[in-house]
């Protein structure tokens, strides 16, 4: 766990992501990033110079499971004292029957930001705390390159003005490889994903393309994920300014 927790307690101090009484909400999906956010956070909560308050919200997305993975979660939570709350959804009916998506993670990611924020504010308010990684930073900059034409990546931490929500992402400086060595090593109670996009999403086309690059030139990912910090990020072209005649 030690090696989860030194990086990040370094980002929450780096962006002053937790305050003394923060109420914070994980996002738990029951994926390793969110499961190990949990148990990461529930440990640093014991030596954290801020006090800070922990529980977990679930989006059930409305699939149909037949194990009790779900159930095993809940348990795991009781024992590390988190509540768990659960918040029942039709969002798989509507991206994928009555919307019928064909490229449904956008809307998907949408709508279960949007029920994680209402179950927070219906709860009093807080803070969300979400499991974005580092590879989940270099695939976000890389996807914004090839897809917007910009250079981009969601922030550490942020302010949600319409929900009234802070956001913070506690393991941005954690390698996935980290967070799937840590997982098996403690043992969690990862949830299957039962999504039927799953691993066939523009991300995971990111994720293993940055891993093609990375055979080619080892550093490629490291640079790709420090590139958000480079002091040149911003020596960017300006566009030409139109002539004459508007062009």
């Amino acid at each position: 766990m030690q090696q989860v927790l030194s990086p990040m307690r370094r980002a929450i101090q780096d962006y002053k992501m937790i305050s003394d009484g923060d109420r914070i909400f994980v996002g738990l999906s029951g994926g390793k990033d969110s499961v190990l956010l949990t148990a990461a956070l529930a440990a640093y909560r014991r030596f954290s110079p801020e006090s800070f308050t922990l529980e977990a919200i679930s989006i059930d997305m409305g699939f149909e499971r037949k194990d009790d993975a779900d159930e095993r979660l809940t348990d795991w939570c009781e024992s590390l004292g988190v509540p768990r709350h659960i918040v029942r959804t039709d969002i798989a009916e509507i991206v994928f029957e009555a919307r019928k998506e064909k490229s449904p993670c956008s809307l998907c990611a949408k709508m279960r930001r949007g029920a994680l924020n209402n179950e927070i504010n219906r709860l009093g308010g807080g803070t969300l705390a979400l499991g974005h990684n580092a590879d989940d930073v270099a695939e976000t900059v890389l996807l914004s390159l090839l897809y917007e034409g910009r250079f981009s990546c969601f922030a550490p931490t942020a302010y949600m003005d319409k929900s009234a929500v802070k956001l913070i992402r506690p393991f941005i400086y954690i390698e996935e490889c980290d967070i799937v060595g840590a997982v098996g090593r403690l043992e969690l109670p990862v949830v299957p994903s039962v999504c039927p996009e799953d691993k066939v999403t523009r991300r995971e086309y990111a994720k293993q393309l940055i891993k093609q690059l990375t055979r080619d030139n080892p550093s490629a990912k490291r640079n790709i994920m420090g590139a958000v910090f480079h002091p040149e990020r911003a020596a960017l072209w300006q566009r030409p300014a139109p002539d004459e005649t508007g062009r």
